[in-house]
């Protein structure tokens, strides 16, 4: 049974208007083993320019008419123990729109807000291993810790709708299932909760995934969900023009792939798209990234 495999988390952002959801959970079903790990560099890119508004979805982007959204991130796990892993990933964010220079002139806006957003670390640990011959089962819990370490802002009007993060500190707790046979196809699930600060909405999350991971691949498709237990709707009731303490709902849909190609060297790619969502960007984005294993 590989002891190792690579599920590659881009660190997209979560923004502070209409923004574009987390790409994924940074947590996989695959242990790093003890000493191992790997180390990534990728880039994304998303564009939306229809928005999930309440109630109804809206084409075009307030004042920016669209939104592109690039990120280069560094992805890093390790194996501390056999049943330990640490997570980190922290991205570089540009998100530009694309309004008229009339109206940037008008608002004192500007098309782009650039810089370092979040560091996130997760300690991964898996208690449970259970080997039924031809398959297995892991039972995973992980808790996480994601904060601000670039100094952008949060809470500028409607100039917010590109902000590159919304400055919340979030402690997350995740149960992971993964189910696989030494065929290579698996199937995980997990579930979990964000307790956010700076007036963000805690929320729940969820991820179902299917793949194939053998030695030379590695191939999955996901559904992910994040569903806020509070929160205002933008121009709804409560609102005060300060878009992190909207509430964010959405269903994402995506494609991963991996293969080595020299040595310790791979390359990852991979797609995603909003299938649905609340206060949030139809966004469609896509990622490569260059992995080192170890």
């Amino acid at each position: 049974m590989i002891k190792k495999q690579l599920l590659l988390i881009i660190a997209v952002t979560t923004l502070g208007y209409i923004n574009t959801a987390n790409a994924q959970s940074p947590i996989s079903g695959f242990m790093q083993g003890k000493g191992k790990g790997n180390v990534s560099i990728s880039y994304s890119s998303e564009k939306y320019d229809e928005v999930y508004l309440v109630p109804e979805q809206v084409d075009g982007v307030p004042v920016f008419n669209e939104v592109q959204i690039s990120s280069t991130s560094l992805y890093a796990t390790y194996g501390i123990t056999d049943q330990l892993d640490v997570v980190l990933s922290l991205p570089y964010i540009a998100s530009k729109g694309n309004a008229s220079q009339d109206v940037l002139n008008n608002l004192n806006f500007s098309n782009e807000r650039k810089g370092i957003q979040d560091v996130s670390v997760f300690v991964k640990y898996n208690p449970f291993y259970f080997d039924y011959g031809s398959s297995s089962l892991r039972l995973i819990g992980a808790l996480g810790l994601k904060t601000p370490v670039g100094n952008y802002k949060e809470n500028e009007g409607l100039q917010s709708i590109i902000a590159i993060g919304n400055r919340s500190t979030t402690l997350s707790a995740i149960g992971l299932a993964m189910f696989k046979m030494n065929s290579g196809f698996f199937a995980s699930g997990q579930f979990g909760g964000n307790l956010a600060s700076n007036d963000v909405p805690n929320s729940y999350i969820s991820e179902i995934k299917l793949g194939y991971a053998i030695k030379a691949f590695y191939g999955d498709a996901f559904v992910a969900n994040q569903t806020s237990t509070s929160g205002v709707d933008i121009l709804g009731e409560g609102f005060q023009g300060f878009f992190p303490a909207t509430q964010v709902n959405y269903t994402k849909i995506g494609l991963n792939l991996y293969v080595p190609v020299y040595n310790s060297l791979g390359v990852a790619a991979g797609a995603s798209t909003l299938v649905d969502g609340r206060n949030i960007g139809k966004a469609t984005g896509f990622y490569g990234a260059l992995v080192y294993k170890f």
